[in-house]
């Protein structure tokens, strides 16, 4: 489980193909890594698989592929990166699994000052009973709270500290977004359809 709060922003250094799967090094701050612990990579959890130092690798399955924008990535990306919450953590941001629920397209960025408001769209037709203004959804792995939704896409209206923290800030109008639904909302969803 994760919080949604950014450690900070890795670099995939090599992918390698393998079947239909990817093996992907990531360069890392992280200096105690320990093999087979679970990391959340731009939202997705994933599963150290190997440790060189200051980098680690792990492997991505077909299906991941097929549902996350891990398929997109290159040589030379940014990450998100954040391990598996540990009992004896603050609790900063929402609960997070690292299951990716949908692809989103970033639609739109409109500057407020400092703030950067984002339009996220082009998800998939059932997605947004997820969404409610002021819930939580988690972009790329970061923790976000959605300001408004409409029929077709949500707003995010995103802080100084997370454009200059996360890779965010680096995205532009059409990239693909990991987007991983509220946990609780998932739930009551769920429960609300099978009465």
């Amino acid at each position: 489980m994760f919080t949604g709060i950014i450690d900070h922003c890795g670099q995939i250094i090599v992918i390698e193909a393998q079947n239909a799967s990817l093996r992907l090094w990531i360069l890392t701050e992280f200096v105690d890594l320990k093999l087979g612990e679970s990391i959340a990579v731009d939202g997705i959890c994933l599963t150290v698989v190997a440790i060189d130092n200051t980098k680690f690798a792990c492997d991505i399955s077909p299906e991941t592929l097929k549902v996350t924008i891990a398929a997109d990535w290159l040589v030379g990306c940014q990450v998100n990166i954040e391990r598996a919450m540990q009992l004896t953590d603050r609790f900063g941001g929402h609960v997070v699994t690292g299951h990716v629920d949908a692809k989103g397209t970033l639609l739109q960025c409109t500057w407020q000052g400092e703030y950067l408001m984002m339009t996220i769209g082009k998800l998939p037709v059932d997605a947004l009973r997820y969404f409610c203004r002021k819930g939580s959804v988690a972009v790329n792995g970061v923790s976000l709270t959605v300001n408004a939704v409409s029929r077709y896409s949500f707003d995010l209206m995103l802080i100084p500290h997370t454009l200059k923290f996360t890779t965010l800030g680096a995205l532009v109008v059409g990239d693909q977004v990991n987007i991983e639904y509220d946990y609780f909302s998932r739930y009551v969803v769920q429960q609300l359809e099978f009465k």
